[in-house]
C-alpha cells in the first residue's frame, strides 16, 4: 500500500439544484486506486455510483473537492488540457446498445477517438490500428463492416470496450459494463477485462450492484449509499469481515446455493429510504438499519479505520458496541 495511488479523489461533492433543496448525489467521498487495480464502486440504484465515475472523469463537474490523476489536481486544468487529458481516462458504457452509434461501422466506431485526437497521420494506420483492437478484445475482423443492431450483446460490449482502449488510456470507468448480458456473456467479457489490465496495466473503478461480479474482479471495494461511502475495504476483507450493517444487508441478498440453507428466513431490509434532498448529517442508513439508536442520530457522519485498511461509518462499529456478527 505504500505506492502512491495513481486516482486520489478527495472530499468529493457533487450536488444538483431541485425546487425543494440539492440533491447530494455524491457527498464527501475519499478514494483512491493504484495503477493496475481494480476500486469496485457497490451500492443500490440511486446511491451515486454511476455520478461519481462520470464526475471523475469530469464529464459532470463536480461542486467541490479534489480529483489528483498522476499527482495533479485535475480539477485546475483548463479546457486544452483536460481534453489532452481525456485520451489517459475513458468510459466503458452499461448499455452496449444505446452507448454506440448506430449509423457508423464497428471500424468506424473503434476509430472514432483515434481521428478525433489525431493519433494517427494517415486513415490506413487508423484502420490497422482498429483491426488489432478487434483482435485484442475478440471480435472477429468479418464484423469490421457490420453495424452495431447486426451483432448481439456481448459483441457489442466488445466494441465498447475496444474503443476505450483505442487511446492506450492508463484509467477506465466501468460503468455496470455486463448488468445488461446474459450471465454467461457476463463471465467472458469479466475475463477479457482482467487479462487486458494485466496485459496494460490499467487501473478500473468498477462500477455494479452486483456482489458477485464486483468480488470477481475487484482488489478493494467501496460500498456507497445514497451518496455517501459507507465502508471501504480489500476485497476478502470486505467479504469475509463487513463492518457496516449495509454491506451486511447486501451481502445477505447473495444467493447461496446450499441445500440446507433453503429455509433460512433471509434478512430483509425494513423502513423508508432517507432523501437525497437536504440529507440529515447523520447516518443516512439510520432509518433501514436495525441497530440503530440515538448515538447514530447525535455523531455525524465520519468514515473511520475500524481495522487494518478496513473503514466504516458505522458508529457502533467505531465505538465497538457491537460486532461482526
Amino acid at each position: 500500500m505504500s505506492e502512491r495511488p495513481m486516482l486520489e479523489i478527495k472530499n468529493l461533492k457533487k450536488y444538483f439544484r431541485t425546487p425543494a433543496g440539492q440533491l447530494h448525489a455524491v457527498d464527501d467521498v475519499t478514494l483512491s486506486i493504484r495503477k493496475g487495480h481494480t476500486l469496485g464502486v457497490v451500492g443500490e440504484s440511486g446511491c451515486g455510483k454511476t455520478t461519481l465515475g462520470r464526475t471523475v472523469l469530469r464529464l459532470t463537474e463536480p461542486t467541490s473537492g479534489e480529483i489528483i490523476f498522476n499527482g495533479e489536481n485535475i480539477l485546475d486544468y483548463k479546457k486544452d488540457k483536460m481534453k489532452h487529458l481525456r485520451r489517459k481516462m475513458q468510459l466503458i458504457f452499461q448499455d452496449p446498445y444505446a452507448s454506440l452509434d448506430p449509423r457508423l461501422s464497428v471500424a468506424e466506431i473503434i476509430k472514432e477517438p483515434m481521428m478525433v485526437n489525431k493519433m494517427y497521420k494517415s486513415k490506413k494506420e487508423a484502420d490497422e490500428k482498429a483491426k488489432e483492437l478487434m483482435d485484442i478484445v475478440g471480435l472477429a475482423r468479418r464484423f469490421v463492416n457490420a453495424y452495431p443492431h447486426e451483432l448481439d450483446g456481448g459483441r457489442r460490449q466488445r466494441i465498447g470496450i475496444a474503443r476505450a482502449l483505442a487511446t492506450d488510456p492508463e484509467f477506465i470507468v466501468c460503468d455496470e459494463p455486463v448488468s445488461a448480458l446474459d450471465v454467461s456473456i457476463q463471465a467472458q467479457i469479466l475475463n477479457l477485462m482482467m487479462d487486458l489490465q494485466e496485459q496494460r496495466q490499467l487501473s478500473y473503478m468498477f462500477i455494479t450492484h452486483d456482489m458477485s461480479v464486483v468480488r470477481h474482479i475487484s482488489d478493494e471495494i467501496a460500498v456507497m449509499y445514497l451518496g455517501q461511502c459507507v465502508e471501504l475495504a480489500e476485497k476478502e476483507e470486505l467479504f469475509n469481515n463487513p463492518r457496516h450493517p449495509y454491506t451486511k444487508a447486501l451481502l445477505a441478498a447473495i444467493p447461496v446455493i446450499d441445500i440446507t440453507a433453503r429455509d433460512k428466513e433471509p434478512e430483509l431490509l425494513k423502513g423508508e429510504v432517507s432523501s437525497p434532498v437536504n440529507p440529515v448529517n447523520y447516518c443516512r442508513f439510520y432509518t433501514r438499519c436495525k441497530h440503530a439508536c440515538e448515538a447514530c442520530k447525535n455523531s455525524e457522519y465520519q468514515l473511520k479505520e475500524v481495522a487494518e485498511n478496513h473503514y466504516s461509518a458505522c458508529v457502533l462499529e467505531q465505538t465497538g458496541e457491537f460486532r461482526h456478527e
